[in-house]
């Protein structure tokens, strides 16, 4: 279980950005964090991975403080997908293997290639192994990107917008990928998203933050027209269609 337990940080002399975040994810589920630009979502993933240091608080998984491990020993745990994807001139087979670096110190063993091998099948990315990673298709790219944080072996994956600047189909694509690792894999499954209604398609629980902190959390009964009003600022509906619910924040727009 990912646990996150009274978590605050600011940048230098700022005012703080995160204020006491609470939350817990279980294995083999998809947490979706969710809010408006600036309500801290970047800042809480950038902590999770390690790349920032809070002023307070902590972060755990299965009971072990992530934030007192060294690099590797977090690669180890956790692999951050993140929403500009930059690789370089490489094969798609030598891009995922990147993503073992923190297992060996020299050269890869036979096992680390099997590793590659096994994810590139997994991720149906065999038939490209050998091309440039810069010569395919954005939701190619970030299938690579996915297979390379999948070769690291992790028990917590962290996306950031997975699915921004992509298409539909390849949208749906990520969403669908993501998922199945989660659910499959028993990996825990962190990542933030803008769209609602892609949110509701590929979480599990939700936790939308203002202000720096977790104001609501739970599984898809928290899409309330209040809760929206109160994050985003806009009067929305939730539909359901079927038993298909989707949420209709353009209504104030139409005139009849």
């Amino acid at each position: 279980m990912l646990e996150i337990k009274g978590l605050s940080f600011a940048y230098e002399t700022d005012k703080p950005v995160l204020r006491g975040v609470d939350l817990s994810l279980c294995d083999g589920h998809v947490g979706i964090l969710l809010g408006r630009n600036g309500a801290g979502k970047s800042t809480l993933l950038k902590i999770i991975t390690g790349v920032l240091k809070p002023s307070a608080g902590s972060v755990l998984f299965d009971g072990q403080d992530l934030l007192a491990m060294s690099r590797r020993e977090r690669a180890a745990l956790v692999a951050y997908v993140p929403q500009q994807i930059e690789f370089g001139d490489l094969t798609v087979f030598q891009t995922v293997l990147a993503g073992r670096v923190s297992y060996y110190s020299i050269k890869p063993s036979r096992s680390d290639l099997d590793v590659v091998e096994r994810v590139l099948s997994e991720t149906d990315l065999s038939s490209v192994s050998c091309r440039n990673v810069q010569e395919l298709s954005g939701g190619e790219r970030q299938k690579v990107a996915i297979a390379r944080a999948l070769a690291q072996e992790p028990k917590v994956l962290v996306f950031d917008e997975p699915t921004g600047n992509l298409d539909i189909a390849n949208e749906l694509l990520i969403i669908r990928e993501a998922r199945k690792i989660a659910h499959d894999k028993n990996i825990t499954v962190f990542s933030s998203i803008h769209d609602l209604n892609q949110a509701m398609i590929f979480g599990d629980r939700f936790f939308f933050m203002k202000d720096g902190s977790i104001r609501y959390s739970g599984d898809d009964q928290v899409f309330l027209p209040e809760v929206i009003r109160d994050i985003y600022g806009v009067e929305a509906a939730l539909v359901n269609d079927h038993g298909d619910k989707f949420i209709n924040y353009y209504k104030e727009f139409r005139n009849d």
